[in-house]
């Protein structure tokens, strides 16, 4: 499932909702990972009310996929799911949920990991800020961590 949306979502109903739509996950998975990503009300030391994530419908789905895909490919994975908002987001509000499933822990983990650290680094996102004097493009996103 790769799914951009415009309306909030509660990664806690999602993650379910998909294991239920795969019933083989529940005997066949012995490991799950997820990832969610919240909005915080700051960002570069000023307080932000509010962030509008834009993207370019074509592309972006394009790039989803092709990170699922190559997870998939990696990692000996049973299922993958990215949800990832658009439009005007508050601070608190999920942005993007990252889940996956596997037999063993360490393939959920590296590649839960491989497919959020590549999604806030290369997907085709645009955020602007709305700070209290106005409001600004985000220029780069905060670095991940690296080995």
């Amino acid at each position: 499932m790769i799914e951009i949306r415009s309306q909030a979502f509660d990664p806690w109903q999602e993650i379910p909702a998909y294991q239920a739509a795969h019933p083989e996950l529940k005997t066949r998975a012995g490991a799950s990972a997820a990832f969610v990503g919240t909005m915080r009300d700051f960002n570069q030391d000023e307080r932000v009310d509010t962030l509008f994530l834009e993207h370019y419908p074509g592309m972006t789905d394009k790039h989803l996929t092709a990170i699922r895909d190559e997870a998939m490919q990696r990692w000996p994975l049973l299922g993958a799911m990215i949800l990832h908002r658009i439009g005007e987001v508050h601070p608190g509000d999920p942005i993007v949920l990252v889940a996956v499933w596997s037999a063993h822990r360490a393939a959920a983990f590296e590649a839960c990991r491989f497919i959020m650290e590549d999604l806030k680094s290369k997907a085709p996102f645009w955020k602007k800020e709305t700070l209290q004097q106005g409001e600004r493009w985000v220029e780069s996103n905060t670095p991940g961590y690296s080995n």
